[in-house]
């Protein structure tokens, strides 16, 4: 593992401990402490999801961030956990991941965990949906708060993209209109991502 800025040694010196994990070359949240497996120019820490978050203080972490990063991940129980385990009572875990829809999905061999619109409901309390989904005794540490389904499309294709926003628009309006979608259209329209948005009980 390498701290490359030495951030492990001075948390009780940052007004705020916010993490990106798996930033990758191009951190989002300049903000924010990036890690990642590899050594990016733009990472902070180098090193193991788990190794990594292991090395934190217990309620150390304001809040998480994560950019198509957890599909990556096998085991999905035992990251939310950690996560669960550095973040302060109250602090907000953001995760965009690709929809199992999205046909790119399964271009990419690393790609471990599908996602969809009740991921986070078997490891969170929510209010959101009235279709409601079992918890298999999982402790619960989070409230989930919000599930966007993003539709977009990539470049060049400009048109369809901006077809794709507008069922964004219907589709998020509630959420029997998202249920509704994925039940019925997701293999027709196929969604790009999901961005869930959760809080630390």
């Amino acid at each position: 593992m390498l701290d490359k800025n030495d951030f492990l040694d001075r948390l009780d010196q940052l007004n705020k401990v916010v993490l990106e994990l798996g930033c990758g070359p191009n951190k989002k949240l300049m903000s924010a402490i990036g890690i990642d497996a590899i050594n990016y120019e733009g990472v902070d820490i180098v090193g193991d999801i788990f190794e990594v978050l292991g090395k934190f203080p217990e309620e150390s972490v304001d809040s998480v961030h994560s950019f198509h990063f957890f599909e990556h991940i096998v085991n999905f129980q035992e990251l939310l956990s950690n996560i669960a385990r550095v973040m302060r009572p109250g602090g907000d875990l953001e995760v965009v991941v690709p929809h199992f829809s999205n046909p790119y999905f399964y271009s990419d061999p690393t790609h471990r965990t599908f996602f969809g619109l009740y991921t986070f409901c078997y490891y969170a309390s929510e209010s959101l949906f009235s279709r409601k989904v079992p918890t298999y005794q999982h402790t619960i540490q989070f409230d989930l708060i919000s599930v966007d389904l993003v539709f977009k499309s990539t470049r060049p294709f400009f048109i369809r993209h901006g077809i794709k926003k507008l069922f964004g628009l219907i589709f998020n309006s509630v959420g029997y209109m998202q249920e509704f979608y994925e039940e019925n259209l997701s293999q027709i329209v196929p969604c790009y991502e999901v961005r869930y948005r959760l809080r630390k009980k």
